[in-house]
Formats: structure tokens, C-alpha cells, sequence
């Protein structure tokens, strides 16, 4: 039985319509327009008309030309290289399959741009990273701009390609669309061998040959790699959201169960699509309680960090200002209920194993911590605390969610592993930022010590090979932040503060830069902002300045006067040139702040 609303949910839900009503309003006009001009493939010409359909066969043709059938639009993030969207190589043909039995149809309406973060990290490809977002929102727009598609089916899975593609979508918020999600890889190595043999290559005491070695054997098959990082993140939190079908955010790529679930949705999209403007339309389903929900999933399962930022820009596409501090005000009674590394030793495959999303869902609406009057793409909030499966006669059917199945994973409904949620905002004269205490230690998130202050992950590297950390430290990483090059994700830094924290020294770091899902037990204020770039006062640190981390009451600060100080201006244009980092200046000119979404839009 579902509780009422807690009440500082409801008082940050109010507080997003207040903030938002001109915003809001401005884009519901602006899709109402769009709406009103009915179906759009009965403006185009002859010529448009018969550009867009040359390719079909001629039953495709006629389906397409007759304005009584459904024509989805299919965004695909497909690769062969990104392991979660290797499996997308066949879903169009499947989509289209279950979709004209009825007489409907769907095209690939584009394909957009699915980087790794797993590649490229510690590698100038990195930079790129966050601005790919944009570029994604851009790109699903451009596909769909050519105005032949009555709903949206968005394949993505992963970090800065899923929020991208509903950013983009938005845009066409007049129709229905939904994720489809390919699911997570089998299971691996331990999270634990993981971590240990990264930090025992970083300190010499194993080869690369070793090292690569653990890596291929936890990065082995098709699918989403099983840690809690920001591309499950994007999964639990999409499926929180109402926007992919109840339950099925991680069913493997190799289950029965996945084909139904994607021609299931497939048939779904196109049932609404027949309605000019459905009730369901995206523009309706993101709506305030939608974006509450998806952001107190994300709290209380200890998800990715990046969504401190995403989830944001996201939100401002459709209208929506949420910040930082409806973040914290949410993280403050929204309890930790799940326990996945980074935020402990299980994997996704464990957490669905569990019960997954709806047992999470579940738990969380007997709590009162969900708004079950949102409105989801499919049914109500109610079908989200169901389970699919496949029945005896071996059709697709859903069952209601049960308790958790490992309270080790996913708390029991009595019980929590934290009464706060996996995120907390730290503020103070160095600025703002965001740490993932759902993975920090107790005893480890208070940190006072003098800095040592570096301008790249890199530089860091080199001063611990060399032996200069070993005392207590702050470690300050700058001009790393959304303006200065992109915002990339400081792995290499996890390794090597996590061995100086095995030694007994009390570590933190504050940077401008990211981490992502993966941040681990080292008390890490990211997304500082201002950033050094824009003269957020990380830019007159020094070495030897007091800087104090307080995790537990929100603070950061720097304790040394420095207020007198000129600002370290670092000349980054040698940064700017090679691997297409000059074709992306236009983003480093103009990107907002991380908490504004870090965005160009």
C-alpha cells in the first residue's frame, strides 16, 4: 500500500513548478504548436514524400502514404564497438517486424554518435565526452526533423548518450516516444579483484599484462558493463522516470525475454502515435513528479553522480529548472536502499537478480517517497511495481514486484543502509559541489590538510610515482571543468588516492572536473563551480593552502586567506588542437556551469 507524499517531496515539487511556470509554459506552447498542425507527413510534398519512402519496398510505401497507419521514427545509437549498443544491430528489423503485423511501420530515422567513456578515459577523446551529449540532443533533433514519424524510439543505453537523446526528443515532444535498453553483460570478476589489481598496477606490483588481463575478463561480452556507473544510472533512473516499459531495464541481451519487451514497446509507441496528441505524448510524460521521481531514484540507489548534471539539462529542455539544492533538500530524506559498487561489492546483475527497479520502486512508494500519480508512457505508476515475464504459453505477461530478494542489495522495507541518499551538496567559499557520500566511509568524509594543487589527473600521476604524496593532502585538480576542456572524468586519480588512503592517510579531493558513477570511497567534492576557468577561486589555490572537506555538514571551504591573491591564468590552446578537439571550440565558448547542466542549450 503506497503512502502519501513525503512532505519535503511535495514542498521541492512545488518549489520546481513555482520556478518553472514561464519556462514550462514557453515550451508547452511551443510543442502545443506543433500538435496543432496534426499529422506532419500530410504537409510534406509529393517530392518530400517520395525522397522519404524511395528506400521501402512497396507495401512499406503504401503503409507510409495511407495517414490512418503509424510511422515510428528509430534513433539508434548503434556500434560495434560501445558493448552495450552492439546488440542494437538487429532492432530495427525487430521493431519493424511486430509493427506490421499491424500495418504500421518504422525507419531508422537517424543514428547518433555513442562514445565510451571506458575508452577514452586518460585520453583526449575524453574531452569530447560531455559535449557529445549536446551533440546527441542535436543529432536525434536532426533526425527527426525530417517530420515523417508519428512516436519516437529512442536505443540508447549508456553515459551521455541516453540523456541526449531524450534532450533531443523533447523537441518533438508532441509525440509519444520511449527507450528501448538492451541490458546489462553476464557477470564477470568481483568488483573487489577489480579495484585491487588496479591499485596494485598503479603502485608496481603487478605488469600491464596482468592488469589487462582482469580488464578483458570484466569487460567479456555484449551488454552494459554490470557496475553502478552513469550508464545503469541512465537505465534505473529512465524506467523511474516512466519512460521504457515497467521492469525492463536490465533483462540480459541473450534473455527470451528482451525480443518481447522490445516489440512490446515497439507496439505500444505505435497505439499511442495514433492519437494526434496523447495524453502520453513525452511533453506530458516529463512532467515535475516525473523529474522527482527519476532524481529520488537515483538518491536512493547511489547512482551516478553525472546525473547531478544531466538530469538538470534534461529537465531545462522540457522546461524545468531544478538545482542543486532540490537535489540536496531530496538526498536529505531520501534513504539509501540499494548497495552496488561503487557503494558496495554487488553488481547490476545481483540488484536485478533482487528484484531490480520495481522491487526498488516498490519499497520506494510504500515509503511515500514517489509521486504514484505521475504519468508514465505506459499505464500508471501502479505497472511500475510490476515484473515482466514470460507465461506458459509463452507470452509476455507482468506480475507485481515483490519484497527484496537479497537485502544485502536492495533494503527491506523496514530497513535502510543509510538514511541519506547517495549525494550531498557541499558549499563554501571555494564554491559548490557535489559529493557521493553513499560511497564514502563515515569516518572518511571529514578531511582537513593542507592542498597540493594540480592542473591535470596527469600531473598528479607523476608527483605519486615520484613519491611526493605521503603525508595528509588535499589534492586540488583545476581547469578541468565544463569551459576549460570538456569536463572529463579523472579515473586516474581513484587508484592512486584510494593507496594513499590503504596507508593511513587522511585524502580528499576537490576538483572542477568529473568522476562519474565511479567516484569510490575517496571523499571527492566534483563539479566545483565556479569552475577555475570562469575564476571559481580554485584558480588562486596554492600548495600548502588549508582546505577543509566536511561531508557530513555540506561544507568546502579553504581556511587560508587567499581572497588577495591574482588569479592563476593556465593557457590552454595547445589543449585545444588535435584529435577534433578544435572542431568542438564553439562548445568550450559558450557551455553553462555544471550545476546549469552544463550545456549550450
Amino acid at each position: 500500500m503506497s503512502k502519501s507524499i513525503n512532505a519535503i517531496i511535495a514542498s521541492v515539487t512545488r518549489r520546481i513548478q513555482e520556478r518553472s511556470h514561464d519556462s514550462r509554459q514557453a515550451y508547452l506552447d511551443n510543442i502545443e504548436k506543433l500538435a496543432a498542425r496534426g499529422k506532419q507527413r500530410a504537409h510534406l510534398s509529393c517530392g518530400n514524400l517520395a525522397h522519404g519512402i524511395a528506400a521501402c519496398n512497396a507495401s512499406e510505401k503504401r503503409a507510409i502514404l495511407d495517414f490512418t497507419k503509424v510511422n515510428l521514427g528509430i534513433v539508434t545509437s548503434y556500434n560495434d564497438m560501445v558493448s552495450a549498443h552492439q546488440p542494437y544491430v538487429d532492432y530495427p528489423d525487430q521493431i519493424k517486424a511486430a509493427l506490421w503485423k499491424l500495418g504500421h511501420t518504422a525507419q531508422v530515422a537517424g543514428g547518433v554518435p555513442a562514445m565510451c567513456d571506458g575508452i577514452t578515459q586518460g585520453n583526449p577523446g575524453m574531452e569530447l565526452s560531455l559535449y557529445s551529449r549536446d551533440l546527441i540532443a542535436q543529432s536525434t533533433a536532426l533526425s527527426l526533423s525530417h517530420n515523417t514519424f508519428d512516436g519516437t524510439l529512442l536505443l540508447s543505453v549508456c553515459d551521455k548518450i541516453a540523456p541526449g537523446q531524450l534532450m533531443g526528443a523533447l523537441a518533438f515532444g508532441h509525440m509519444p516516444a520511449a527507450f528501448v535498453p538492451t541490458g546489462p553483460m553476464a557477470t564477470g570478476i568481483s568488483n573487489d579483484e577489480k579495484v585491487s589489481i588496479r591499485q596494485k598496477y598503479v603502485a608496481g606490483e603487478l605488469d600491464k599484462a596482468a592488469l589487462l588481463d582482469m580488464e578483458c575478463k570484466a569487460y567479456h561480452s555484449p551488454g552494459t558493463c554490470t557496475f553502478y556507473g552513469t550508464a545503469n544510472s541512465n537505465q534505473l533512473v529512465l524506467e523511474a522516470m516512466g519512460l521504457m516499459l515497467p521492469g525492463s531495464a536490465f533483462i540480459a541481451p541473450t534473455d527470451p525475454l528482451r525480443q518481447y519487451l522490445t516489440q512490446k514497446t515497439a507496439i505500444h509507441i505505435a497505439s499511442l502515435s495514433t492519437s494526434n496528441y496523447s495524453p502520453k505524448a513525452l511533453a506530458h510524460v516529463l512532467d515535475e513528479k516525473s523529474v522527482v521521481n527519476g532524481l529520488v531514484a537515483l538518491l536512493a540507489s547511489g547512482g551516478s553522480t553525472n546525473h547531478s548534471i544531466h538530469l538538470l539539462a534534461v529537465a531545462r529542455v522540457a522546461g524545468w529548472c531544478v538545482t542543486w539544492d532540490d537535489l540536496n533538500a531530496l538526498s536529505e530524506i531520501t534513504p539509501l536502499l540499494v548497495k552496488m559498487y561503487p557503494n558496495g561489492e554487488a553488481d547490476i546483475n545481483a540488484f536485478q537478480s533482487a528484484g531490480g527497479v520495481p522491487t526498488l520502486l516498490r519499497t520506494l512508494s510504500k515509503r511515500g517517497l514517489i509521486w504514484m500519480d505521475a504519468n508514465p508512457v505506459y499505464g500508471s505508476m501502479k505497472d511500475y511495481l510490476t515484473s515482466p515475464y514470460l507465461d506458459k504459453e509463452g507470452q509476455l505477461a507482468f506480475a507485481p514486484a515483490k519484497p527484496t530478494a537479497d537485502i544485502s542489495v536492495i533494503a527491506s522495507d523496514d530497513h535502510c543502509f543509510s538514511e541519506q541518499g547517495g549525494l550531498k551538496l557541499l558549499s563554501g567559499n571555494l564554491g559548490r559541489g557535489v559529493m557521493k557520500v553513499s560511497a564514502v566511509a563515515l569516518e572518511h568524509r571529514y578531511v582537513k590538510a593542507p592542498a597540493r594543487v594540480f592542473n591535470s589527473q596527469y600531473d598528479v600521476e607523476t608527483a605519486y610515482q615520484q613519491g611526493l604524496l605521503n603525508e595528509d593532502v588535499v589534492i586540488v585538480v583545476r581547469y578541468n571543468g565544463p569551459a576549460a576542456n570538456g569536463m572529463p572524468e579523472l579515473h586516474k586519480l581513484m587508484p592512486i588516492l584510494g593507496n594513499l588512503m590503504k596507508k593511513g592517510l587522511n585524502v580528499a579531493l576537490v576538483t572542477d572536473g568529473r568522476l562519474s558513477g565511479a567516484s569510490g570511497k575517496v571523499p571527492a567534492v566534483i563539479h566545483m563551480t565556479p569552475e577555475a576557468k570562469h575564476g571559481g577561486l580554485l584558480a588562486k589555490l596554492q600548495d600548502g593552502d588549508e582546505i577543509e572537506v566536511d561531508g557530513c555538514n555540506g561544507v568546502v571551504r579553504v581556511t587560508t586567506d587567499i581572497e588577495s591573491r591574482e588569479v592563476v591564468c593556465l593557457d590552454m590552446t595547445n589543449e585545444y588542437i588535435g584529435y577534433g578537439r578544435e572542431l568542438f571550440g564553439i562548445f568550450r565558448q559558450n557551455i553553462s556551469s555544471a550545476e546549469e547542466g552544463a550545456t549550450v542549450f
